[in-house]
């Protein structure tokens, strides 16, 4: 989950560098290093914490680091404490390499080289890489065959930036099961975990492929698998699209969270034309009718917020559609010797279409290719590897996320798995006419629904003076908002280290209760729906037991605050899409609480925003 970058130009790269792991910064801040050739010699800064201590220390010493060519890093801990000694670059001989991922068989590799005579300085895996390509180019003298062959060695999913000194003008890129995306300039190149943190200075970009393995100068780029020289195409995205800065907000993830009406509006406006409210686009999924009107069977696979996504997903499609749906978290999905049914939509949702544990379950079910299966990436990223590696691409239209407590990305995945539900629906004639436009008109009035649950805001903020001090929390929901209760646990452990878990409330008596008592707030997520009397007499159960009630309840429940019990009024709204907007208040509560405490909102400590690694 770390972040690379890369470079080789003509002009001075190491502010480049700099600010690509700026941007970088979601996937890891517990260091930052980067290393630049000048005057025939690696000159290396490395810091622990976030990159500002690296920009800072290189402002220090500009004249080193006033280079042609240079890698850098910004590390979330894996093997190793956070410490200068495991930052990256990590260096051998005259080589340095940067590393995203885990190399699992390190251990081994590095008794092998201690019995050889290299020295470890580090507790990294990364540092036996840079000891394994220098002892062969020790033999080859060629650093693009030595890196060839070290590769083959390294068993885990990993990508890596390389530079020797003898090298002056070669930067080499290998990319398995790590994202690596390489910049193309006019005299430069460049590359990075993420088009994101290249902005600044290209716009064009090559996706490189899982095995791949590139030499990149200022004057080509030549990509090769399997040892054969291959094509990658250029493709061009339009960089306002990707506008990363956070405007008037003090936080990501606040600017985020306000974002969200347009969002939903973007990806609802994909599949359904404005003021449209009888049936969805021609041209929405068009091309994919024939394999949807064959699925019998839906399987989820997905981690942490977009496995709450899912959750709700099995809701709605068995009670809308009649289709089964199976909803299961990537990581243990495949290690369980898991059966998947023939004519399954296999349904992988990921903000970053990276996430190391779901590419690695599609890839296991499509190992055994059960009959008529389908796979389908809903994902916000449209070049990422999942969106390669299936047959169809849904997107989230969410624009850049760059707080890593996931907000409008987990309400335009709600959004499009609702129109991925539609188009089944339809196709297979599963939803009538009439469901389908009362569903279609609900979904035209969402964004003005979200932009309502904005303005509680002020609310929502004095109610979190109440958890301040708190130790741990309960969030409570019933049917469709079970996972919704799952995500605000979620979030509030995420940014404020508040332990906090959710529960389907009807589970209370079941063993939680036991954990009531005056000191832990128990949030309830209210709508009046089909169960919300079954809801009041669990809230009965908390205040009988002299709890303290947060409830977030529709104006149509007619709840009434008093000692103990306060209460927050969500806009009315259709109870099949309830989910997307009481997501907007368990979020805004999160924020306040993580504020009022202190913690570092859009980068909690111990986390990452890509999960690229298991």
């Amino acid at each position: 989950m770390c972040g690379i970058v890369g470079a080789v130009a003509e002009r001075n790269i190491a502010n480049i560098l700099l600010e690509g792991l700026k941007r970088l910064e979601y996937r890891g801040y517990d260091s930052a290093g980067l290393t630049v050739i000048r005057n025939g010699e690696l000159h290396r800064e490395r810091q622990v914490g976030k990159v500002l201590a690296l920009v800072n220390a290189v402002a220090n010493d500009p004249a080193n680091f006033d280079g042609h060519i240079g890698i850098a890093h910004t590390r979330w801990a894996t093997h190793g404490e956070p410490a200068q000694r495991n930052a990256h670059p990590h260096v051998s001989g005259k080589i340095a390499v940067v590393h995203n991922g885990i190399v699992e068989n390190y251990a081994e590799l590095k008794e092998d080289l201690m019995a050889k005579g290299y020295e470890f300085t580090s507790q990294t895996d990364t540092e036996v890489v840079a000891h394994l390509i220098n002892d062969v180019y020790q033999k080859t003298s060629d650093l693009l065959e030595a890196v060839r062959t070290v590769t083959p060695l390294l068993h885990g999913a990993f990508a890596l930036g390389i530079v020797h000194v003898d090298s002056p003008e070669e930067l080499i890129a290998v990319r398995l099961g790590s994202p690596l995306v390489i910049g193309v300039g006019i005299g430069e190149n460049f590359i990075a975990s993420d088009q994101l943190a290249l902005l600044p200075v290209t716009n064009r970009f090559m996706y490189l492929e899982e095995g791949d393995i590139a030499n990149i100068t200022r004057e080509h780029i030549r990509v090769y698998a399997d040892g054969v020289e291959v094509s990658r195409k250029v493709h061009e995205i339009d960089a306002k699209q990707h506008n990363a800065d956070k405007g008037e907000f003090k936080h990501y993830m606040l600017k985020e969270i306000y974002e969200q009406p347009d969002a939903v509006a973007r990806t609802v406006e994909m599949a359904v034309d404005n003021g449209e409210t009888t049936k969805l686009r021609d041209d929405f999924l068009d091309r994919h009718e024939t394999k949807l009107a064959g699925v019998k069977h839906i399987q989820v696979l997905a981690c942490g917020t977009s496995y709450h996504a899912g959750m709700v997903a099995k809701y709605w499609f068995e009670n809308l559609t009649r289709l089964p749906c199976s909803v299961e978290i990537a990581s243990e999905f495949r290690y369980r010797n898991p059966v998947v049914v023939d004519n399954s939509l296999v349904v992988c949702i990921s903000q970053s279409g990276e996430t190391a544990d779901t590419l690695s379950a599609l890839r296991e079910i499509q190992k055994h290719k059960p009959e008529g299966l389908v796979s389908l990436a809903l994902c916000n990223v449209p070049t990422s590897s999942l969106v390669r590696e299936t047959d169809i691409f849904l997107p989230t239209l969410a624009g850049p996320e760059i707080g890593v407590a996931s907000t409008k990305a987990f309400t335009t995945q709600l959004v499009a798995l609702v129109l991925l539900l539609l188009k089944i629906g339809v196709v297979q004639q599963r939803i009538d006419n009439e469901r389908l436009t009362s569903l279609l008109e609900n979904l035209h009035k969402l964004p003005g629904q979200l932009h309502a649950s904005l303005k509680l805001d002020t609310p929502i903020k004095a109610m979190s003076e109440s958890f301040e001090e708190k130790k741990s929390c309960l969030f409570l929901g019933r049917g469709l908002q079970f996972p919704i209760a799952l995500e605000g646990a979620l979030k509030l452990k995420e940014i404020s280290y508040i332990h906090a878990e959710g529960y389907a409330a009807g589970e209370l008596k079941h063993g939680p209760l036991a954990l009531v008592d005056k000191d832990m707030p128990i949030v309830v997520l209210a709508p009046k729906d089909n169960m919300f009397d079954k809801l009041k007499a669990n809230m009965q159960e908390v205040h009988a037991r002299h709890g303290e009630l947060f409830v977030f309840a529709s104006e149509a429940s007619q709840m009434v605050a008093e000692d103990r019990l306060h209460v927050v009024y969500v806009p009315d709204v259709c109870e099949i899409l309830a989910p997307i907007v009481y997501s907007v208040p368990v979020q805004l509560l999160s924020y306040h609480v993580a504020v009022m405490r202190g913690t570092d909102v859009d980068q909690p400590r111990n986390l990452a925003k890509s999960v690229t690694v298991e």
